[in-house]
């Protein structure tokens, strides 16, 4: 079914659509990424818990949708705004097209948005709260729903996303045992470690250091996930628990962002984030340039040279466009982090051998 829809921002600038689906009006904070594929691992995503999407690329849904790609176990974004969504699809992998598998999800999607001036209005303003609707414009209670719909800011989505129950990840019998704390994970980090011979414990967003440490772990790993670290206010206390053990300690994306809150730093909302497969980042040890993928919306505050309430921790990797901290390590334990995502599915891979390196240090660890 397709209606007229809009999407209102909340400086009240309205973009107008053909919405797919008789669905509820929907309110969260817009987003943008530019990905050019992997729609499906965008939004199946757990980062992406709360947020309407915004698609930079011209078209999506031509290569329909499959059983092996997501990344979790439903779509996870509250909204779809596209500039042309396929009627077709062709691809040997695919059982399904894109619009049945979000309309069916209860996501809507808005198709036929400029979504290059919208991406241009959110780079300028910044990234704000949304409403999707049907209509033409919005009425004065779909205002006050956008109006009452909470800021990014301060919201724990993390422990909305976690599992609630302990599961395994593997082959039993592998050689090391890594446990992730889950705030959000996405599934290729767990085929990645399966890979590397790798068994995956996978725990709640809030357990205590002591559940953790009685599973004697070779290494921990804290996942990705949504929402504002600073409101994760559980999270630092176990993972400096675990520190003090000198358990080998791997963070991606959220969990980069715990590690450096763990040890004195802060974290700040960006104007827009960092949301797509196309980003550069340097290594500084080296110098070389690494393409990554990313998603969050907040990061650690700091330079090249330091961060600020943390000297026990130093910068590893900055953005190559804003200079944001991209990456850090302990100066004297076994811990490191990114914020962007190595695992990346379809990619890019350059950041990949991140899992040997840690696998590595678990190795070492336990020589």
């Amino acid at each position: 079914m397709e209606v007229p829809g809009f999407l209102l921002l909340e400086d009240g600038t309205l973009f107008r659509g053909v919405l797919h689906g008789a669905l509820p009006t929907t309110v969260a904070e817009v987003v943008f990424t530019t990905n050019m594929s992997g729609y499906q691992e965008v939004f199946t995503d757990p980062s992406y818990r709360g947020q309407i999407v915004v698609m930079t690329a011209p078209m999506l849904g031509n290569y329909g949708v499959n059983p092996a790609d997501p990344e979790s176990g439903a779509p996870q974004v509250a909204g779809v705004v596209c500039r042309e969504l396929s009627r077709t699809y062709s691809n040997w992998r695919a059982d399904g097209d894109l619009e049945q598998y979000l309309t069916a999800a209860q996501i809507p999607i808005l198709e036929g948005v400029d979504t290059r001036r919208l991406t241009r209005h959110l780079r300028t303003v910044g990234v704000m709260r949304g409403a999707i609707g049907a209509g033409d414009s919005a009425s004065d209670a779909v205002r006050a729903e956008l109006d009452a719909c909470p800021s990014m800011e301060g919201l724990d989505l993390a422990s909305r996303v976690s599992t609630e129950r302990v599961y395994g990840w593997g082959n039993p019998q592998a050689p090391h045992h890594v446990i992730a704390y889950d705030f959000g994970i996405k599934r290729n980090i767990l085929r990645l470690f399966d890979d590397a011979d790798c068994r995956v414990t996978i725990v709640p967003a809030q357990t205590p250091a002591e559940e953790v440490l009685e599973m004697q772990p070779d290494g921990v790993f804290l996942s990705n996930g949504p929402g504002d670290p600073d409101a994760i206010a559980y999270a630092p206390g176990a993972i400096r628990a675990i520190a003090a053990r000198a358990v080998p300690i791997f963070g991606i994306c959220l969990g980069h962002q715990l590690l450096g809150l763990t040890f004195g730093a802060s974290t700040a909302k960006m104007p827009y984030g960092h949301r797509g497969g196309n980003h550069p980042v340097r290594e500084i040890e080296s110098g070389r340039i690494l393409i990554t993928s990313q998603n969050h919306g907040f990061a650690v505050q700091g330079t090249e040279t330091a961060i600020p309430g943390a000297p026990a921790l130093e910068v590893t990797h900055v953005n190559l466009n804003d200079g944001t901290v991209e990456g850090l390590r302990h100066r004297e334990l076994p811990i490191f982090a990114v914020q962007y995502h190595p695992e990346a599915a379809p990619g890019p891979h350059d950041a990949r051998p991140l899992f040997g390196e840690f696998m590595e240090t678990v190795r070492k660890s336990h020589g």
